[in-house]
This record gives C-alpha cells, sequence and structure tokens, in this order.
C-alpha cells in the first residue's frame, strides 16, 4: 500500500532500488580514491581522469538510453539492464591491480548508471501526478541518499573488522547490489500497457529536438553550468585525507555529505513544488560557494566537516530541483530524450570539472581546487540571473 503522502508504490520500490545499489556503490567509491592513491599509487590527476570519464559516461550514456526508452515505449527492461550491469562491476574492483583495472570497473559500472538512469527517472514522471512531482524525485533521491551515508559508514566498521584490508571490503558490495537487482525486477511494475504515444522513427532521432522548446534548453544549459562548477566528491575525501584523517575513516567525508544531502532532498523537493525554481536554485549556488571557500581555506578536519555538510546541503537543494524541471519541460512523450541530452551537457561538464581539478591540484595544491569551484559557480549564478523567467514553473 502506498504511503499516506500520495507518492505511489513505484516511486518507494525505486527508493529502495536506488538506496541498495548506492549502498554498494559508495561502500567502494567513499575508499576509492584513498585505494587509488595508497596501494596503487595515482596521482590527484589520475584520480581526477578516472572520476571524470566514470561520472561523464554515466551522464552522456542516459541520452541514448532515454532516446531508446521513449521509442520502446517502456523504461523497466533498461532500467534492469543498467542496474545489473553495475552489480557485475563489483567483483572488478576488489580484484584490481593497477589504475587501469579501477578504470575498467568504473567505466562499467558508470555505463550501467548511464543506461539506467533517464529511463528511471522518465518511469517516476509517469506513475507520478505533475502536483507533487517535486515530492517524488525528492523522496527517491532522499532514499538514494539514505544509502549512499549507509555505504560509508558500512565501509568503515568493515574496514575496522578486516584491518583496513581493501580488497576484501570491496567483496561485501556485491550483496546489496544483487538486492537492488532482485527488487527491480520482482518490485516495480511499469504503468501504462496499451498506451500510445508519438515516437520517434528511429531510436536516436535529432529531429526530436524540434519538439523541446526554449524553457527546456535553458534548464539545459543551467544544469550544465551547474555540473561545471561542482567536480568530482573524491576530491573532498582527498581533502581530509591531506589534512589528517586516517584511511579507514575516509568514508566518513560522504557520510556527512549524503547525511545532509538525505535530509534536505525531500523537505526541499516538497519546497520545489511550492517556490521559484530560481531563487532555490540561485540560493544552492551561494551554499556551494560558501563551500568551496571553507574548503579551500581548512586548516584541520573541523573545517572540511563544515564545508562538506554545505556541499551536501548544495546538493539537496538542487539535484531533485533540476530533475523536477526537466520533467516539466518536455513533452511527456520525449521524456525520456529530455533526460538524456540534459545528461549529455551534464557529463561533458563533469569531465571537463574533475580533470582540471585534478590538474590544479597536482600543480597549484588543494586551495586552488576549490577556489577555481567556487568561480565556476559565481558564473553559473550570473548566467542564471540573466534569464530567470524561464526556469520558473
Amino acid at each position: 500500500m502506498a504511503p499516506s503522502t500520495g507518492i505511489p508504490r513505484g516511486v518507494w520500490m525505486l527508493g529502495f532500488v536506488s538506496l541498495c545499489m548506492d549502498v554498494s556503490s559508495e561502500l567502494i567509491h567513499s575508499l576509492l580514491p584513498v585505494f587509488m592513491v595508497t596501494s596503487l599509487g595515482a596521482t590527484a590527476l589520475m584520480v581526477g581522469v578516472v572520476e571524470g570519464v566514470a561520472e561523464a559516461t554515466a551522464l552522456i550514456v542516459k541520452v541514448f538510453s532515454g532516446t531508446i526508452s521513449d521509442w520502446l515505449g517502456k523504461r523497466k527492461g533498461l532500467t534492469v539492464l543498467g542496474y545489473g550491469l553495475g552489480a557485475l562491476s563489483k567483483p572488478i574492483f576488489a580484484l584490481a591491480l593497477t589504475v587501469h583495472w579501477v578504470f575498467v570497473a568504473r567505466f562499467m559500472d558508470r555505463i550501467g548508471k548511464g543506461i539506467r538512469g533517464a529511463p528511471r527517472d522518465a518511469l517516476i514522471a509517469d506513475i507520478t501526478p505533475p502536483e507533487i512531482r517535486g515530492a517524488a524525485y525528492g523522496l527517491r533521491q532522499s532514499l538514494d541518499t539514505v544509502g549512499a551515508f549507509l555505504g560509508p559508514l558500512l565501509a568503515i566498521a568493515l574496514m575496522l573488522w578486516w584491518a583496513g584490508d581493501f580488497r576484501t571490503v570491496f567483496w561485501f558490495a556485491v550483496i546489496p547490489a544483487v538486492l537492488a537487482v532482485l527488487l527491480l525486477i520482482f518490485g516495480v511494475h511499469e504503468p501504462g500497457a496499451g498506451r500510445v504515444h508519438p515516437r520517434p522513427a528511429s531510436p536516436v532521432q535529432w529531429q526530436t529536438l524540434r519538439e523541446f522548446g526554449g524553457s527546456y534548453w535553458w534548464v539545459v544549459v543551467a544544469g550544465g553550468v551547474f555540473t561545471l562548477a561542482r567536480f568530482s566528491e573524491a576530491f573532498l575525501i582527498l581533502r581530509a585525507q591531506q589534512l589528517g584523517l586516517a584511511d579507514t575513516f575516509a568514508p566518513l567525508v560522504l557520510v556527512i555529505m549524503n547525511v545532509v544531502y538525505a535530509v534536505s532532498a525531500y523537505p526541499l523537493g516538497r519546497l520545489a513544488d511550492r517556490m521559484s525554481h530560481t531563487k532555490l536554485l540561485a540560493a544552492g549556488l551561494v551554499v556551494l560557494i560558501l563551500s568551496d571557500f571553507v574548503l579551500a581555506q581548512a586548516q584541520g578536519l573541523a573545517a572540511v566537516v563544515a564545508g562538506v555538510a554545505l556541499w551536501g546541503l548544495h546538493m539537496g537543494m538542487t539535484q531533485g530541483l533540476l530533475a523536477t524541471m526537466v520533467a516539466g519541460a518536455a513533452p511527456a512523450h520525449f521524456r525520456g530524450t529530455a533526460f538524456g541530452f540534459f545528461n549529455l551537457v551534464s557529463g561533458v561538464a563533469m569531465l571537463m570539472a574533475s580533470v582540471l581539478a585534478g590538474l590544479l591540484w597536482d600543480e597549484l595544491g588543494a586551495a586552488t581546487t576549490f577556489y577555481a569551484g567556487a568561480v565556476f559557480s559565481v558564473l553559473a549564478l550570473a548566467i542564471l540571473m540573466l534569464r530567470p523567467s524561464v526556469l520558473n514553473r
């Protein structure tokens, strides 16, 4: 039975699928930057390249998975395929002997994320009434983020139990990944059997873009610049390690960030249904600027905690909101494509941001990396203020 909020059962189940997969992924990812640097000898630039390519791949693949889901008129099959690839990638991390192995595993994992992301987001829009979509996306994001802080907590416990053995800890990530796939297969049912919608003549049809108005494309531009301003969270972990956090407790960085993210995402998603999107996005950028300055000037772990908490609040303010805006600006029968192209632009920006962050870290120091993030955030805020009206409901 659906909870009293009125949010459909399918959204809750997709939230729990995300929770389980994020427990698995973040158990690994919260340790991965430290594992790469201390065990595999990677530089900050190498970390940036691996993270940037991986995250960009996830976002770029969404353009095809979203369009194909529109063409097929089905979302669930692609979503299962994506989560399945994510589950299959987990053992490779435990077996990795070089950075190249990690790159392959991250690439495979993120292809899976890219395949599942747009169809899943479009599926949520398909099964949720428009007046509560902000709450629905916020709820899924909150459950996803609960998994994102349970994973690092489990990583800490396992690192203590296994005396810092990264590889043994990574094997435990297989269990929740398999559970996520099973929950999706047996717990989520696709709606709308027999509905007929116009669809492209082929899975990827560039003429489809003519269906989208100026409001949608402005959301795409805003999302791309937002992503450019926010590089991989791997650098938050490296910053904490640099200032004295022990390897075993490195996952605490993501725990702090995701606790704030999880607590804020759902109420801020509901708030997005009632207030100006422009104002909420602008407030989120201001919070990110503050986070960058705190992390750049940090002299100890207390400042890192404050900066990471602000980073998590920024995520809660903006990520569910951007998904809500894409869903609202796109034609219903092309929502998968809309999410896909939105993520294509964001993927290119993520690659640029993470590689630049790693390069600045190696050449000019950690502080410069975070100052650069603040500069891009100011640029994003300026662009947002140029044409705020199209971002409002």
